[in-house]
């Protein structure tokens, strides 16, 4: 039974997942109006799905690192009732973010879960030393230089004289692939950390579970991805199809870069990063919805690390681990 809701927790935090993040990688195309929303979810969708699959053979050591191990006891990792109680409090935060329309980060609900849970086990079992190294300053610093990325490089871009004859295909085209780039990224960056979870099922190895969850990660980000869309594409900051087209440059170039590195950035927060550091540079920064979006995100990891812990000790107590 364990390993059934184990199952069932991890890939619906998938699709969470999948509805939160999906539209960041297409937020610039939506707000430029290169794309209607149904044409740049699709481009996500495949794209992200894509990037899963180089999952399987590239990003192996965030599927280690997601697993928990050096954060918490190697022997707590493979322990059912505590992945389960990861996945579920990282999966109900991210859908009540998404459920409000926030753009948070799966990143940090699976760092809290995993040390809400590990908190709840052993006062003594969270590393914390390890949790700065790992997967701490990774998250302060990656959004930090998106910002800085993103308003560099529209800068760099501003003086060309894009062509917009013929519909702008030069820069339209470009658009397109930086952000599809950006999808690609995500699901690189994004499928090993929640199949790490799935490991301790017996019936799925590691290729089998970097599928299932690169599959339910595409149908949450093709079904449920609108009210994230609607904040990301319009409500951070207003731009044009140059400024958008360096948002998504931006985000592409640092998710992929600290995916092949193996570190555990958010790609929510390189996207809303990018899109704020063009919005900064233009004077067009939302400060008004961008606000309420960086307080949802301190908010997301003491949430996701609290509902863990009551999830596992609400299992020891009714016996679900034995």
């Amino acid at each position: 039974m364990i390993f059934v809701l184990l199952a069932a927790a991890g890939l619906l935090l998938a699709y969470f997942n999948g509805s939160n993040d999906n539209s960041k990688g297409v937020a610039s195309l939506l707000g430029s109006g290169t794309l209607p929303y149904r044409g740049a979810i699709l481009w996500a969708t495949i794209t992200t799905a894509a990037g899963s699959l180089v999952a399987i053979t590239l990003a192996r050591e965030l599927l280690r690192k997601f697993s928990g191990k050096g954060l918490v006891p190697d022997a707590l990792t493979s322990e059912p009732l505590f992945l389960l109680s990861v996945a579920l409090g990282a999966g109900v935060t991210v859908l009540l973010a998404t459920r409000f329309g926030f753009p948070v980060s799966t990143t940090h609900g699976l760092t809290g879960g995993l040390i809400g849970a590990g908190l709840a086990h052993a006062p003594g079992a969270v590393q914390f030393a390890k949790a700065w190294e790992i997967f701490v300053s990774p998250l302060l610093i990656s959004p930090l230089l998106a910002i800085l990325s993103g308003g560099i490089l529209h800068l760099l871009l501003r003086p060309w004289r894009w062509d917009h004859s013929a519909a702008g295909l030069p820069l339209n085209g470009l658009h397109f692939l930086s952000a599809g780039a950006v999808g690609f990224a995500r699901g690189l960056n994004d499928t090993p950390k929640i199949a790490g979870l799935l490991l301790a099922i017996p019936s799925l190895g590691t290729q089998a579970s970097l599928l299932v969850t690169g599959l339910a990660m595409a149908l949450g980000g093709w079904i449920s991805a609108g009210r994230v869309a609607e904040t990301m594409a319009h409500r951070i900051t207003g731009m044009n199809a140059e400024q958008s087209f360096a948002a998504s440059l931006s985000t592409a170039i640092l998710v992929t870069t600290a995916s092949l590195h193996g570190l555990p950035v958010s790609t929510t927060h390189v996207s809303v990063g990018s899109l704020l550091g063009v919005g900064v540079v233009t004077s067009q920064a939302k400060w008004h919805t961008v606000t309420p979006v960086l307080l949802s995100w301190i908010v997301t990891l003491p949430c996701a690390a609290g509902l863990s812990g009551m999830a596992l000790l609400l299992g020891k107590k009714i016996g679900l681990g034995d």
